[in-house]
C-alpha cells in the first residue's frame, strides 16, 4: 500500500529541503516523489542532502501543474502548519495515515506540501480532500518542511505495518481530475443558470468543493450529476432562446 502514496512538494524554494524529504521518505520506505514547479532543481545541494536516497531523486516526477502530479489519484491530503479561516475537513497524523493506507489499499493517493515560506494557497487547498496539521508547540510551531514529511512518513511506516493481510471494500470513487471536471462543469452551469456570478462566487465554490469532495462520489454519480448539470444548462438555453413553450 505505501508504493501507491506519493509525496507532492509545491513550488520547494531551497534544493536541500528536497533531498532531505527523499532521505526521510527511503526512512519509511515511501518510493514517489512528486516536485511540482521546484525552482532549484535538480540539484547537486539535493543529492548531498538526500544522504543515499539518490534513487528516489533520479525517480522524482517533476511536474508543471499540481493537475499533472495529482493525476489519478483517489484522495489528496494536504499538510497544513496553521487553522484556515475557511474549515476543511482536518485530521490528526495518525488518523491521516490511516485514512491514506485504506484509500492506498484501492490505488492511487496523494500527500501535499507547500512552499516553505506560505504552505498551500486555498487553490491548492480546494483539491484536498482532508487537511492534516500536526501538533507542535503554539509559540513555535512551524516545522521544516523534511521533518514534516518525516513526521507522516513515520505515521505511514507504522500503519502499513499494523494493517495485517485485510482487504479492503474496494470502492471505485472519482479520481481528482473527475472531481475537477465536475467543479469546472457546476461553476459553468451555475452561470449559465443564472444561480451566481462566477466573478463573486468564490466562497461559495469553495464550499461546494468541500461538500462533494467530503462525499467521495463514484464515477457513475459524477457522471449523472453532470448529465444533470448538462439538462439544466439545455433547459436554459431553450428559455433564452424562446424555443421552450411550457
Amino acid at each position: 500500500m505505501l508504493s501507491n502514496i506519493r509525496v507532492v512538494l509545491i513550488g520547494t524554494t531551497h534544493p536541500g529541503n528536497i533531498g532531505a524529504v527523499a532521505r526521510a521518505m527511503k526512512n519509511m520506505c515511501l518510493q514517489h516523489l512528486y516536485l511540482v514547479r521546484p525552482r532549484h532543481y535538480p540539484s547537486s545541494e539535493a543529492t548531498d542532502r538526500a544522504s543515499g536516497a539518490h534513487d528516489l531523486l533520479q525517480q522524482a516526477q517533476v511536474c508543471e501543474s499540481l493537475d499533472e502530479a495529482l493525476q489519478g489519484c483517489r484522495m489528496v491530503v494536504g499538510a497544513s502548519a496553521r487553522l484556515r479561516s475557511v474549515k476543511w475537513p482536518q485530521v490528526a497524523p495518525k488518523a491521516c495515515a490511516e485514512q491514506l493506507l485504506y484509500e492506498a489499499g484501492q490505488g492511487e493517493v496523494a500527500l501535499i506540501f507547500g512552499r516553505e515560506s506560505s504552505g498551500l494557497s486555498n487553490a491548492e487547498l480546494d483539491r484536498c480532500h482532508r487537511l492534516v496539521h500536526i501538533p507542535a508547540n503554539e509559540e513555535y510551531s512551524s516545522l521544516n518542511l523534511s521533518q514534516a514529511v518525516q513526521v507522516l512518513a513515520y505515521e505511514l511506516y507504522v500503519g502499513s505495518l499494523n494493517q495485517g493481510d485485510s482487504e479492503p471494500e474496494l470502492v471505485d470513487v472519482a479520481t481528482a481530475e473527475e472531481m475537477e471536471g465536475l467543479f469546472q462543469h457546476l461553476e459553468q452551469a451555475m452561470g449559465d443558470v443564472g444561480f451566481s456570478d462566477p466573478r463573486q462566487s468564490g466562497k461559495l465554490q469553495r464550499r461546494l468543493r468541500r461538500l462533494f469532495l467530503r462525499a467521495r462520489p463514484d464515477r457513475d454519480e459524477i457522471n449523472i450529476l453532470r448529465g444533470i448539470l448538462s439538462a439544466a444548462q439545455g433547459r436554459k438555453s431553450m428559455r433564452i432562446s424562446g424555443q421552450d413553450e411550457k
